[in-house]
């Protein structure tokens, strides 16, 4: 059930198509505060932004699920979460990329102002750690190559094992300390949304 490494490829593709509109916003943003006005404010509207911010947020929680499944075991009131660890990681990586649309959708592309931005950047470096390293990992344990030449100054050889181990604590060492900062700055956002409203 785990995504193959063709189908982190396809998502990586769906990721890079999800992230355009923040690269042509200031071009389409003008032109629809130009040419289309009701458009732009029903899209800028407090229903639209709380609708979509609270769709958001349920896939931002789905996100979080796979820390109660994967930590669960060890707590002291232990939460029996069903399904195996290979499927909620399909499901973590399918919603992270559902969750990048769904951002691109309420925040129409715009990369947004001082704290938003910010907070948007960061997003991005969660979405991007998460799927490069799940696609670099994905395939070389797909890969049919058992050894992967040498340690630098010695005859010891690198196996798929030890690559697997050090290129995890890069990109899921930087993703969760980037998790960590998206989530207290979603907080900061969510509330201040709502002091300012």
């Amino acid at each position: 059930m785990q995504p193959s490494f063709k189908a982190l490829i396809l998502l990586t593709f769906a990721t890079v198509l999800l992230l355009l509109p923040f690269v042509f916003s200031p071009v389409y943003v003008e032109v629809m505060r130009d040419r289309a006005i009701e458009l732009y404010h029903v899209l800028r509207g407090e229903l639209y932004k709380q609708a979509t911010g609270f769709a958001a947020l349920t896939f931002v929680i789905v996100e979080v699920l796979l820390t109660v499944r994967k930590r669960s075991r060890s707590w002291p009131f232990s939460i029996k979460v069903p399904g195996s660890m290979k499927i909620w990681r399909s499901v973590h990586i399918y919603s992270g990329v559902i969750l990048l649309a769904l951002v691109a959708v309420h925040t129409i592309g715009a990369r947004g102002l001082n704290f938003n931005a910010v907070l948007l950047w960061v997003f991005f470096g969660v979405t991007l750690t998460a799927l490069v390293g799940a696609v670099a990992e994905t395939g070389l344990l797909e890969s049919t190559r058992r050894r992967f030449g040498t340690w630098p100054g010695s005859a010891k050889p690198l196996t798929k094992g030890v690559l697997v181990r050090n290129l995890r604590s890069i990109w899921l060492t930087s993703h969760i300390f980037l998790v960590w900062m998206f989530a207290v700055m979603l907080a900061i956002h969510i509330f201040l949304v709502y002091y300012f409203a």
